[in-house]
């Protein structure tokens, strides 16, 4: 398995993941993630100055968050060699390598992740949950799949690679200074449509 840690790890670095990226690139995409940001974003007390997402992939969470706001300052981390190439184009910093192994000494004022979590061996989320907490000053946003208690659901014919189950729970027993700022639902038929994901604004409380 190379250097990978996990089974998930290696399905999302080689050809599943160069195929994703073929089928989650579009205009239709972008608007919809323009309006997700834009809401969310809404709820933030100022404008992020620097902005960190775990699993980046080729950008279409990082360009609608440039749009909205040109000046900020994004990092994205991605495993996916074919996706790093096409994620330098959005301007931002590219950190290729695992979730798993980051470990950066600088920090950010919203972290997030979204369509990722659900991808992760559940044995490693700790691991990943302590990422999103150090690595952020004081934002963390996980839209993802939710279930109230942890599911593992078949993907395009593959088992063991997608996991539900209520990350931002186990991020706030976790982590006692988080407070949830907001939530919402993101509806496949809604005039934007997002995949059916929910999402959540957590802050810590001393920020």
């Amino acid at each position: 398995m190379s250097d990978f840690k996990t089974d998930q790890e290696l399905f999302w670095s080689q050809d599943f993941g160069n195929d994703y990226i073929e089928r989650n690139q579009s205009a239709d995409l972008y608007a919809a993630n323009l309006e997700f940001f834009s809401k969310i974003f809404s709820r933030l007390k100022k404008p992020p100055a620097k902005v960190l997402e775990l699993g980046a992939n080729i950008g279409m969470n990082i360009g609608p968050i440039k749009s909205l706001f040109p000046e900020v300052s994004i990092s994205g981390v991605e495993i996916n060699p074919k996706a790093c190439e096409i994620l330098k184009s959005t301007g931002c910093d590219v950190i290729e390598g695992s979730i798993l192994d980051l470990n950066l000494d600088e920090k950010f004022d919203l972290v997030f992740t979204k369509g990722v979590l659900i991808h992760i061996n559940p044995e490693e989320l700790k691991k990943v949950y302590k990422t999103l907490y150090s690595n952020s000053t004081q934002y963390i946003l996980v839209a993802e799949y939710y279930n109230p208690t942890p599911v593992s659901i078949d993907y395009r014919g593959h088992s063991d690679r997608l996991f539900k189950r209520d990350f931002a729970g186990e991020l706030l027993s976790m982590f006692k200074d988080l407070d949830l700022v907001d939530y919402g639902f993101a509806y496949h038929l809604g005039a934007f449509p997002q995949d059916d994901i929910t999402w959540f604004l957590l802050e810590k409380s001393n920020a």
